[in-house]
């Protein structure tokens, strides 16, 4: 059977977009289909795939697959991105309510290529002298390096993902400032590879970032990743605390197209 997809990215976080609104996929048998269609060299290639579907609490229900074909958990980027296909459908206004797997979210389309994610507050950040751990929706560990653009981050992204300390897996970000920015490089679970962005680990990044004090007290942070630029801004309500937390960034459509799933 053919089915119809669309291809989105955020800062080069690239992703499978599908209206599953009548249920023509069948979710419960997906995980080889959705594995195939992510591969790079035999499938569609992305970093996920979301089924957007009907929610009676919201405008459309986002269901999120990691590359892997495992149900993953929240994906900023690609929340982003589904957010931009709802509007393009018709489904959503400028401002949409939508479901992910860490509950409600809102957001904002600036323009149909750029959309502001609103993330769900955060309340802890665990804190060492080089590194934080917290949760944006995905768990995340991020490490302030320097030498970024050589760092060898698959290698120490994969250790740090499997160590005991975090049994159940963990997103690995690499952070350096350089001059009067800051970049990022985000090894992900679930790719098991490193990504060109990664919306909750800049989301993680820059709340890290604000509470190791490197700031300068800004509320607003962009960070670079390999794709491209994602913008930060936040609310800090006391230590670990935080909220009104919204990514932005583009969300760009790719291409649209029909592949077999037989």
């Amino acid at each position: 059977m053919k089915i119809p997809f669309y291809k989105y990215h955020g800062a080069g976080n690239d992703f499978i977009l599908i209206d599953n609104r009548n249920h023509d996929f069948d979710r419960v048998k997906s995980t080889d289909t959705v594995h195939r269609l992510c591969h790079r060299h035999f499938g569609i290639g992305a970093d996920g795939l979301m089924f957007l579907e009907k929610d009676s609490e919201a405008d459309f229900d986002m269901i999120y697959y990691n590359a892997d074909g495992n149900p993953g958990s929240l994906c900023g980027n690609g929340g982003r991105c589904i957010a931009a296909l709802a509007y393009r459908l018709g489904l959503a206004g400028e401002l949409t309510r939508f479901k992910a797997s860490d509950g409600l979210h809102e957001a904002r389309i600036v323009r149909p290529d750029y959309v502001e994610l609103k993330m769900n507050p955060v309340a802890w950040i665990e804190l060492h002298d080089h590194h934080a751990v917290l949760n944006t929706g995905s768990p995340h560990y991020i490490s302030l390096v320097s030498g970024l653009a050589d760092f060898p981050v698959v290698e120490k992204g994969r250790e740090i993902r499997y160590s005991d300390r975090f049994p159940g897996g963990i997103n690995v970000n690499f952070v350096e400032k350089e001059n009067d920015r800051f970049l990022i490089r985000t090894y992900e679970r679930g790719v098991e590879d490193e990504t060109w962005a990664c919306g909750t680990g800049a989301t993680a990044a820059a709340l890290a970032l604000a509470e190791l004090d490197k700031t300068n007290g800004e509320k607003e942070i962009t960070l670079q990743a390999r794709g491209g630029p994602l913008t930060v801004r936040f609310e800090r309500l006391g230590p670990g605390r935080y909220d009104q937390i919204w990514l932005c960034g583009e969300a760009v459509q790719v291409y649209e197209g029909q592949i077999n799933i037989s």
